[in-house]
């Protein structure tokens, strides 16, 4: 028994080994990045206890290696003030690792750097605007007598180092072009310096092709099978030939666009420092790029898609050649997707939560905030966004912060005064203007919103409220409670009930209070005359009600698809039984025909919380006139309590109209006294002043609303749809509650 208990422990206690890839490894030579307290380009500076752990001395030439398979010689001193764990450089030596404060870099011994003979270098051209005369007697000359001990670097003899010169009242950037002999020197008395061509561009340091793991978000398990399954096998094939194994040859990304597949296939090459190939699909077979993607099963694309069969068939095993795809459509060829091509696949999905805050992180870190901005609840409310949806997002407030300053800067003007550029911050109105102006981008063909919609706007039904807010609101903003008492909270609710009594707008509100994506699906919208159009349809919807979790996925007229157990029906039942307890998604099925639904749609699991939406009592009118009337302006003499006694068996829609009604007449009134009003002051420009002086204030009087009751009408005919075809709705018990 003992031993079983052991057994159960030590499987609990056992370490998840997935993400070890992503562990950094401890070792004396790794040391992280801190700020230098000298701007000399060639040196860096460590405790000296770490020196001695390195077996270094003071002057030593050492190799330091950064991010994206950068490296460069320096020369190590002495610094009594610096931690143990830490190196100091400085920002040039930084920006050609590619590292940040805090990144990690290793150390490693450099004895023999040899003198230079001769070294090509020229100048940033943006750093030598208005310099005139002769840059080496300037800022090379002086340097080099200085200090003559200058080490240059060349990084693989394609990117060039980069170091700073002081001179005079300013610093002028030079790039190495070209070292004899070797990739590393030490620039002596005897060596050549050219200084001559025409300066150099300033390369984009955020190219795509220097993309690095600290600029790609992703879920940890992802980021370390990726690096699993194509750092290995590159970088070190020896740990797959001593097991005796075949490394992968093929993996496919796939999830929907935007969410960075092609960027985290970037990155891997760049850390790797292999050579990468990007190769667009419909390209290869297209005689004009970015031709249609989306014909490829037709003869020519078949014989394309057996030649790469054909080609990673014939792949030898260890080639340090790695085959990623990228997809938003992986069904597309079965015969891909097996061991020894296409062996390995990875979804690459919408991000949650976590996963947008680190997409935010990386897109606002060089941005200029105010202190009012809140990533973390931008995250929040980012439900169903991708990566590329949420750059869009930090793209549009920055914008928009300009646009702000658009009365201030002339485009005419060659230079921007450096106060205004000094003043420009990114706000959290930007932001919250830009989530108003966009909608994920995996959604835009289905009408996906966050409703405006809220309780204030509906009135009475407060049991239903309530129901709503335990079935809906608690499940998102609460999972942990119904985790800790082992429930599964419900996942569907069937509104029934008299035509305009409000039943849409329940829907809308309860999506706007908890903050979740609100899809709109009109039962006959699904339906079509092709065979099978009508089932996808269905799983369209599902899908991307999943991907932009948490979601209220709302069937309107739900009597039209759900009458008699035809293949849409089923489908319906399919996905509502698939339905993932981990993903958000609520349905709501809204009918004023309760008695042609068929009973399967109502089983536990399915639409099983059943909710009577009745015509509303006097005192729910009343709410109902209080909540359209609240952004009017309403005279005194307006009695809202007749109103609401005078109106028996009219619905929701019904009040609603009555309302807009008065509210038409009385702006026409207003127009017509303004217009009357406009004529006096022509005809007896005198009485201007006692006109104004005798104008009223534009209210919506009891007149109005008594013209409006002329053309009351009751939508529901006199006919009302009762709750007994389902006698255990929710709140059945206490039918006064339910206004029923």
């Amino acid at each position: 028994m003992s031993h079983q208990v052991e057994s159960s422990d030590s499987k609990s206690w056992k370490k998840d080994s997935s993400t070890s890839i992503l562990e950094r490894k401890k070792s004396p030579n790794r040391l992280v990045v801190d700020e230098a307290v000298n701007d000399d380009n060639s040196v860096v500076a460590m405790h000296p206890q770490t020196l001695k752990k390195l077996q270094l001395f003071r002057g030593d030439t050492i190799l330091v290696k950064g991010k994206k398979r950068k490296d460069t010689v320096c020369i190590a001193l002495r610094d009594e003030n610096c931690e143990e764990s830490k190196i100091r450089m400085n920002k040039v030596l930084r920006s050609n690792l590619r590292v940040r404060l805090g990144d990690a870099v290793s150390v490693h011994s450099c004895p023999d750097v040899k003198y230079g003979k001769r070294v090509h270098i020229l100048p940033i051209d943006d750093t030598i605007e208005g310099v005139t005369g002769n840059l080496f007697d300037a800022y090379l000359k002086l340097q080099i007598q200085i200090s003559s001990s200058k080490v240059l670097t060349i990084f693989f003899k394609i990117i060039c180092s980069i170091f700073l010169v002081q001179g005079g009242m300013r610093s002028v950037e030079f790039k190495v072009i070209e070292i004899d002999p070797g990739e590393y020197c030490v620039v002596a008395r005897d060596t050549e310096i050219f200084c001559e061509r025409e300066p150099v561009k300033r390369e984009d340091e955020e190219r795509l092709d220097e993309v690095g793991y600290d600029d790609v978000s992703c879920v940890r398990k992802q980021m370390a099978q990726i690096r699993e399954l194509v750092e290995l096998p590159l970088r070190h094939p020896q740990l797959f030939k001593s097991i005796g194994v075949k490394p992968p040859k093929g993996i496919l990304l796939y999830g929907p666009p935007g969410s960075g597949k092609t960027l985290k296939a970037r990155a891997v090459s760049n850390e790797t420092g292999a050579f990468f190939f990007c190769i667009n699909g419909p390209e290869i077979m297209s005689k004009l790029a970015g031709e249609s993607r989306e014909k490829t099963h037709g003869e020519v694309e078949r014989r394309i898609v057996l030649q790469l069969l054909t080609l990673m068939d014939g792949f030898k095993s260890r080639a340090h050649v790695i085959v990623i795809g990228a997809t938003n459509r992986p069904n597309s060829s079965p015969a891909l997707r097996r061991f020894g091509r296409f062996d390995r696949e990875i979804d690459i999905g919408v991000p949650d939560e976590v996963g947008r805050l680190e997409v935010l992180r990386i897109h606002t870190k060089n941005m200029k905030f105010s202190d009012d901005v809140d990533i973390e609840r931008i995250a929040k409310d980012t439900h169903g966004y991708v990566g590329a949806d949420l750059a869009a997002i930090c793209t549009e407030a920055a914008l928009q912060c300009i646009r702000e300053k658009m009365d201030v800067i002339d485009l005419e003007d060659e230079n921007i005064d450096a106060e205004v550029l000094n003043s420009m911050t990114v706000s959290n109105e930007h932001f919250h203007t830009a989530l108003g102006t966009s909608n994920p981008s995996a959604l835009r063909e289905t009408v996906v919103e966050v409703p405006n919609v809220s309780w204030e706007d509906i009135g009475g039904l407060e049991n239903v409220k309530r129901e709503l807010q335990e079935t809906v609101q608690y499940p998102v903003e609460h999972p942990e409670k119904f985790g800790k008492f082992g429930m599964s909270p419900s996942k569907g609710v069937l509104f029934y009930g008299p035509p305009g009594c409000g039943k849409t707008l329940l829907a809308k509100a309860i999506a706007n209070e908890c903050q979740a994506n609100f899809i709109s699906v009109k039962g006959p919208e699904l339906l079509t005359m092709w065979f099978g159009e009508s089932e996808a349809n269905v799983r369209e919807i599902f899908d991307k009600a999943r991907q932009s979790a948490p979601c209220v996925l709302f069937f309107d007229e739900l009597d039209s698809i759900a009458t008699q157990a035809d293949r849409v029906l089923n489908q319906l039942l399919t996905e509502m039984d698939g339905m993932n307890v981990k993903k958000t998604v609520f349905i709501i099925g809204a009918t004023n025909r309760p008695d042609i639904i068929d009973s399967a749609l109502l089983w536990p699991g399915r639409l099983d919380q059943l909710i009577y939406i009745p015509l509303p009592d006097q005192e729910s009118r009343y709410q109902i006139f209080k909540a359209c009337m609240r952004k009017s302006p309403v005279s005194k003499d307006v009695d809202l309590r007749a109103l609401a006694e005078y109106t028996k068996g009219f619905s929701g829609a019904d009040i609603t109209e009555i309302c807009q009604r008065a509210c038409k007449y009385a702006i026409r009134e207003n127009i017509e006294k303004d217009i009357e009003r406009e004529r006096k002051k022509r005809d007896n420009l005198e009485a201007m002043d006692e006109d104004i002086e005798e104008e009223d204030v534009a209210e919506i009087k009891a007149a109005h609303f008594e013209e409006s009751m002329k053309y009351a009408r009751r939508t529901t005919g006199g006919r009302t749809v009762g709750s007994e075809p389902f006698a255990t709705s929710a709140g059945r018990a206490d039918d006064d509650d339910l206004y029923s």
